[in-house]
């Protein structure tokens, strides 16, 4: 449990902070959380920075793709299934070059988008600020862990019989 400190608690403030500043600027408080989710699924760190957001903000680009091709061709159920079928193939396919290898994220980047009803501003912005809160959480509780005694520290200490 202790080993889960620091990220608990940088996690849980920053998550609070970002859905009071979300909230109050009228952004889209959840999709952060999913871009959030995909940093750290990603691998954290500065790998994880940069494949989460890579193929998140690549899975929007799809996604608005999608929307464009139905205003084009019509919205029809068959259109939106060929479109999703052919972007499905493509966000499997991209994962052969590296920034874009997190193939989650290009899900979560399409469905993002056609879960705020085609947002693209407000899934943008989420999307980046959900990367970021990502990194910052990492860092910010790496040094919150660093300032908590290990277990392994504390069994060693001598111990004094009454």
């Amino acid at each position: 449990m202790k080993d889960l400190l620091g990220i608990g608690v940088s996690v849980g403030v920053l998550a609070g902070v970002w859905t009071y500043v979300s909230v109050e600027l009228a952004l889209i408080t959840w999709v952060a959380f999913v871009a959030w989710a995909c940093f750290f699924a990603a691998g954290g760190g500065t790998e994880g920075l940069q494949k989460g957001l890579a193929s998140n903000l690549a899975g929007v680009f799809w996604g608005w793709t999608i929307s464009l091709g139905l205003d084009t061709l019509g919205s029809s159920t068959l259109a939106l299934a060929l479109m999703v079928t052919v972007v499905g193939a493509i966000l499997c396919f991209e994962a052969a070059f590296p920034p874009l290898s997190f193939i989650p994220g290009g899900f979560a980047g399409t469905a993002v988008y056609f879960g705020t009803g085609f947002d693209l501003r407000g899934v943008l912005i989420a999307v980046v600020a959900g990367a970021v809160l990502g990194i910052i959480s990492e860092r910010l509780g790496a040094m919150i862990q660093g300032a908590v005694p290990s277990a392994q520290t504390q069994s060693e200490e001598p111990r004094t019989n009454p």
